[in-house]
């Protein structure tokens, strides 16, 4: 049997965020040292509710990396995946925060720790072992990391592995949108769960309509579709065999200090949930392993979606991820339910 152990792969590096707001980076006046990488706010995340975690990846055999895996132990992820080389050192990003809250990034990766996971790296039984497999678009770009995705796909796939995937495009990492979209197309045949968001959802199907997305990759064979609408919340799709649940979750007003990792947060949110609720009594929603009630869905969304609200009222994106209790306690206040 399966531990329900959520795992992630890829990036964790250093986000160095101007410590004044609203201003470029040219601008800034210092920066303040925080970890970050997607598929590591995504593991912090699941580990910081309660849930098992544990992060696939490579930093640099350097203080940034040491810190960075000393952090993710401080908050419950297994670490015994994580690899530390001494061919390359742990990526840097530098963030800027402006009057609203979105971000300019600029990244110092090349190449950098992360890009050099290799297939050898992956270790086939901690994969198959666990019940979510997690990873992004960024270690698709350049190998050997992108063999070693594939990889870990192959083997999460093979062991019935629940598989969630969140690109987190980053456009100054791609040569071109074009060939962003050729990567993630190439690994759509693995995905159960998709998280996109609204760039996303435009750059990647042409559409501005959220039914017209999820019906775009339904078509494709993902089960799953989470398309998160910023401060509106999210709509979410399942639809398989012959199940089909869809709605829109409203977002919490909260006030918006840093929207660094709020993405991470949901989807920690949202997979930690799914995972608590799953039992193979259930048979409305089955992807994988997974067996959940239609209800759940909506529930696990708005689970999401408070877990991701909390996250973008501190700076920083681990430092800034809520524990169960701060998630349950805003719930209650705007009328949710916690079973």
């Amino acid at each position: 049997m399966k531990m329900k152990r959520i795992i992630s792969l890829g990036e964790a590096l250093i986000d160095f965020v101007s410590i004044q707001s609203g201003c470029g980076l040219e601008e800034s006046p210092g920066f303040e040292k925080t970890p970050g990488g997607a598929p590591a706010n995504v593991a912090a995340a699941v580990a910081k509710l309660g849930g098992e975690a544990g992060f696939i990846g490579k930093t640099g055999d350097d203080p940034f990396g040491y810190f960075l895996r000393d952090t993710l132990q401080s908050v419950g992820v297994d670490t015994s995946q994580l690899v530390h080389t001494v061919a390359a050192k742990t990526a840097l990003a530098f963030v800027s925060l402006r009057e609203n809250g979105e971000r300019d990034f600029m990244f110092y990766r090349d190449p950098s720790a992360d890009m050099l996971l290799e297939p050898n790296d992956i270790h086939e039984e901690y994969i198959r072992d666990s019940f979510i497999f997690h990873f992004g678009s960024i270690s698709l770009i350049t190998e050997p990391v992108r063999s070693a995705t594939l990889k870990a796909l192959h083997v999460a796939k093979k062991g019935d592995v629940v598989i969630s995937f969140d690109p987190n495009w980053r456009p100054s990492l791609w040569g071109s949108p074009e060939q962003a979209r050729k990567e993630i197309e190439h690994v759509l045949p693995f995905v159960d769960i998709l998280k996109i968001n609204e760039e996303e959802m435009v750059v990647f199907t042409g559409t501005t309509e959220v039914m017209k997305a999820a019906e775009y990759y339904h078509t494709r064979g993902i089960p799953m579709i989470i398309i998160t609408l910023g401060k509106e919340g999210c709509y979410y799709s399942y639809l398989q065999d012959e199940t089909k649940v869809s709605g829109f979750c409203k977002g919490l007003q909260v006030e918006v200090i840093d929207t660094t990792g709020a993405g991470d947060a949901f989807v920690g949110g949202l997979l930690n949930r799914l995972t608590e609720l799953s039992n193979e009594n259930f048979h409305e929603i089955s992807i994988g392993k997974m067996r959940c009630l239609k209800s759940h869905l909506q529930e696990a969304v708005t689970f999401a979606v408070a877990t991701s609200a909390l996250a973008v009222t501190k700076k920083g994106a681990i430092s800034a991820l809520p524990d169960r209790e701060q998630v349950e306690s805003l719930l209650r206040k705007n009328g949710g339910e916690i079973i």
